[in-house]
């Protein structure tokens, strides 16, 4: 079950890579990311977009490491403290979505939020 979550995880977060790239590109897309404030995000948030690809790169690494799916961290004390960290930071992402101005932010990325904290659960506790 824990590698099935930890799949799951990579697949969810290659799908935001592939938004934020677009967002990045200048794909009007805006309404759904950054508080929807933009339909075309300005530089500042294209670079937060950027940074994001990044985050999402380390997430699927520590997720893929508890699941002991790879081997990339040497210590597994960290990989599990990684993996609660990440599930309390999605379960925020639940609320801060949930309270976002933007009605399409809302309503896509509130769930998102939702099943990648459930999955992170799963691994943190498998």
């Amino acid at each position: 079950m824990t590698s099935i979550a930890a799949v799951l995880i990579c697949v969810v977060l290659g799908l935001l890579t592939v938004f934020q790239v677009l967002l990045i590109a200048g794909v009007p897309l805006g309404r759904f990311a950054w508080g929807g404030q933009s339909e075309v995000l300005p530089r500042k948030l294209r670079i937060g977009s950027a940074v994001s690809i990044l985050l999402y790169v380390l997430f699927a690494l520590i997720v893929l490491d508890a699941a002991t799916l790879t081997d990339v961290f040497p210590s597994d004390a960290f990989t599990s403290i990684a993996m609660w960290v990440l599930t309390a930071y999605f379960a925020l992402g639940i609320l801060m979505n949930a309270i976002s101005r933007s009605k399409p932010e809302r309503f896509t990325m509130t769930p998102v939020s939702l099943v990648l904290a459930a999955l992170c659960l799963v691994v943190a506790l498998g």
